[in-house]
Formats: C-alpha cells, structure tokens, sequence
C-alpha cells in the first residue's frame, strides 16, 4: 500500500478513471449474454419438472396395468369357481343345498361384473394418461430442443467473450491496487448503486456526463486543477476533467484494442 500513498490527486483520478473505463467494458461484454444464462437455468427447470412429470404418468401407467391384470386374474378365480359350483348341483341331494350353490354361483357372476367395470374403468383411465403421456412427451421434446440451442447460443458468446473478460478482469484487478482502499470502497459503492455502473464520469458542457445538472464554474476549475477527489453533489458521482478523460479513453483504447 506504500505506493498507493505516493500517488498525486491527479495520478489517483487517472487510475480510478481507467478502472472505470476497463469495469465498463467487462459490463458491455456480460451484457451481450444479456438474460441468456437465466433462459438457460428456467428451461433447465422446466425439462426437468416434465421428465419428473412423465416418469409419474408412466409409474401410474404401470400401476393401472398391474391392477387390471390382478382384475383378470380375479375374474378367472371366479369364473373357475362357478365351474366348481355348478358341477357340485349336479350332485346335490336337495333343493336347499341347490339353491344355496345357485346364489354362491350368482355372487362370482355379480363379481366378475363388478371387476368387469372396474377394469373398464381402468381403460379408460389408461387412455387419458396415454394422451397426458404425449402432450408432456411433446412439450418436453420441444423445450429439450429449445434448450439446446440456448446452451449453444451461451457456449458460442462464451467462448467469444471468456479470454477478453479474464483479460480485462485482470486489467481492473492490477487498477484496484493502485487505488487506496477508501477512495476504491467508494467506488465500489457508487458503481453498485446505480444502474448504469458508472462512479466516474467526465464534466461535459458544463454538467457531469449523464446529468442535467450543471455545475458551478468554481467547482469545474477545482475539478480541472486536479487538486481534490470531487464528487457531483446530486449523483455523489466522481467527477473529472474532459482533458483528463480524454486522456485516460485514449490509453485505454490502446489497451482495449489488444483484445
């Protein structure tokens, strides 16, 4: 930190200013990504709560078919039973016991009715699932594909914009330590606090680049001189000179067109 204090006004102004310049930069390229990485995490969701919701149609689809099956065999159980049944009148010895095998003969008719309606429940059941089945199956083909291409749209500006990001991320780390802490922590402030991310900006026709509000004569000559940190007393942006900013732009073109 011995050199930060070394530093003039002026050199102080020149560092920030060009940090500011290099953060600027590192937006512009993030914000060429734009909502690209959130359209990615949401379609990402989305596929996998219709692959959740698929995987329930066909379990229930199992589930469905393993009852009719168990109806099936029922109605088999019981068809086997009235066989048994009606074999037995053939030897009975009174109409009592006759009558008492006829109503047990009607009691399996009456259930494999009961599990003939069941499974022609069940049917029906299966054929609305089937037609859920292909509408998600439809849907999530279409947001799988649509996720691909969002990935590959994200893998293509990443790999354009990752190595002049890294570099410039590099850049703005070795101005920070040029910049004595508190005079960067309220940088750090102002850039977070507003939405263009500029702290630092240049007087430009009398005003601070951005604003309506002019500035006083007095204060752009103390601004020029070069002799103290000033802020805009509307913004609390840091402001500096149109000499010096030109300056400093020109510099940092210089470093910019390297990438």
């Amino acid at each position: 930190m011995a050199n930060t204090k070394e530093l003039s006004v002026e050199d102080k102004l020149r560092a920030i200013y060009s940090l500011q310049l290099i953060d600027s930069k590192i937006d512009e390229i993030r914000s060429v990504r734009g909502e690209l990485p959130l359209e990615v995490e949401d379609l990402e969701d989305e596929v996998a709560g219709l692959t959740k919701r698929l995987e329930k149609f066909k379990n229930d689809l199992d589930t469905i078919d393993a009852q009719i099956k168990e109806k099936k065999n029922a109605i088999d159980e019981h068809k086997a039973t009235i066989k048994k049944y009606l074999e037995q009148q053939k030897n009975v010895r009174n109409n009592r016991e006759y009558n008492s095998l006829t109503k047990e003969v009607e009691f399996q008719e009456l259930e494999i009715q009961l599990a003939e309606k069941h499974i022609k429940e069940m049917k029906a059941s299966v054929e609305h699932k089937k037609e859920l089945v292909a509408q998600t199956k439809e849907k999530l083909d279409g947001k799988q594909n649509h996720l691909k291409h969002k990935k590959a749209e994200l893998k293509d500006i990443m790999a354009e914009t990752e190595k002049e990001e890294n570099f410039l991320m590099e850049k703005s780390a070795e101005y920070e330590k040029q910049i004595e802490e508190r005079l960067l922590a309220a940088y750090k402030r102002i850039r977070g606090s507003v939405r263009n991310g500029l702290a630092v900006v240049s007087i430009e026709r009398g005003a601070s680049a951005g604003s309506f509000f002019t500035i006083p004569p007095q204060t752009q000559m103390e601004i020029a001189g070069r002799k103290k940190i000033i802020t805009d007393e509307h913004s609390g942006r840091i402001l500096v000179d149109n000499v010096l900013a030109d300056e400093v732009k020109e510099e940092m073109e210089k470093l910019f067109a390297k990438l």
